[in-house]
């Protein structure tokens, strides 16, 4: 706990002198759900892996080490300054996630080949000087972004025949059945309509997010639907979806994805608008194609339990999530489209 308090610490967060014994008292929960809230993470106070791995993360400055491509990939604010440096300039280095991968290998490579620097794409020292030289501006809109922003004002993909990745994801065991089921029920659904579901998690087996992070992105899967029964205090204001964002950047074609479901699954459920939301959890973050996150229902009371009980609901949910990605396989609105 004191490494964690300390790297809180180092995030500029405020912790009492007090609890800088280790103990996890009220301030350090405090520094965390905000660290939690600037690195668009759920704020629920959870030191668990997505918050520790970005906490660790946020650790790392341009400069502190010498980046390249490798497996792991290196991660770090120093590789999402990287990206934001090389998109400013117009050399395309993929989304600001912090995950240094091909498109990033390739950013570097063309900026070092345009400055008539050794093209290696490794990122040392001389090659953060001459970046820097450029001055990036700073509020500068990310090339990715704008790039898949003009994207997703045409049509998302083209279903028939597409692979659709599909994550039943788990917030506890009970809930698991239930996301399974629905899982099963939109594999159906997009069987009838031509695409190629792809589940990432068969039956219960317990599968860790990066084995299913792994498959969607080995399947070339065209887009993925990840689903959760929802909990916490946003689950308690409806139905909601979630797609790749930070305070500071996003997926507009997720964003598209995410709206499009969102919009079928309060239309079909008849329950309350829990809203379209930015999150940088790891299936969000990672996979490389459009993705969403579908929390549909959460038992408020006991009208909504026996409703998520009810063996039709599945089967309502799932229904609702196809129309979702029917729209979005469809040219976007003039509206939707001047939002991303």
């Amino acid at each position: 706990m004191r490494d964690v308090q300390h790297r809180l610490l180092g995030a500029g967060l405020r912790i009492d002198p007090d609890e800088l014994d280790g103990t996890f008292g009220g301030s350090t929960e405090a520094a965390v759900r905000a660290f939690q809230r600037t690195r668009g993470l759920p704020p629920d106070g959870i030191m668990g892996p997505d918050t520790w791995g970005q906490l660790v993360e946020a650790g790392y400055r341009l400069g502190d080490r010498t980046l390249y491509l490798r497996s792991p990939a290196f991660r770090g604010d120093d590789v999402r300054e990287l990206q934001r440096m090389l998109n400013a300039l117009g050399f395309d280095a993929g989304k600001e996630d912090g995950i240094f991968g091909p498109r990033t290998d390739r950013g570097a490579r063309e900026f070092q080949r345009n400055v008539a620097s050794r093209v290696d794409g490794i990122v040392g020292l001389d090659t953060v000087h001459a970046i820097s030289r450029y001055r990036p501006p700073v509020d500068a809109p990310s090339r990715a972004v704008v790039r898949e922003g003009e994207a997703a004002r045409g049509p998302g993909l083209a279903l028939a025949g597409s692979t659709i990745a599909i994550d039943p994801d788990r917030i506890d065991a009970d809930e698991l059945d239930l996301a399974l089921a629905i899982a099963s029920e939109l594999s159906e659904e997009l069987g009838r309509l031509g695409a190629r579901p792809l589940l990432l998690r068969k039956a219960s087996e317990p599968t860790p997010v990066d084995e299913r992070i792994r498959r969607a992105n080995a399947g070339n899967a065209a887009a993925l639907i990840s689903i959760a029964l929802g909990s916490g205090e946003q689950a308690k204001r409806g139905p909601a979806c979630f797609h790749y964002g930070t305070p500071r950047t996003h997926s507009p074609m997720g964003r598209r994805l995410a709206a499009s479901i969102q919009h079928a699954l309060v239309r079909r459920l008849g329950l309350p608008d829990g809203g379209l939301h930015p999150r940088s959890i790891a299936i969000l973050r990672e996979t490389r194609m459009p993705a969403a996150r579908v929390e549909p229902a959460v038992a408020l009371d006991e009208l909504d339990a026996s409703r998520t009980a009810d063996a039709a609901f599945a089967g309502d949910v799932a229904r609702a999530i196809a129309e979702g990605i029917t729209v979005f396989s469809q040219p976007a609105p003039a509206d939707l489209a001047r939002s991303t």
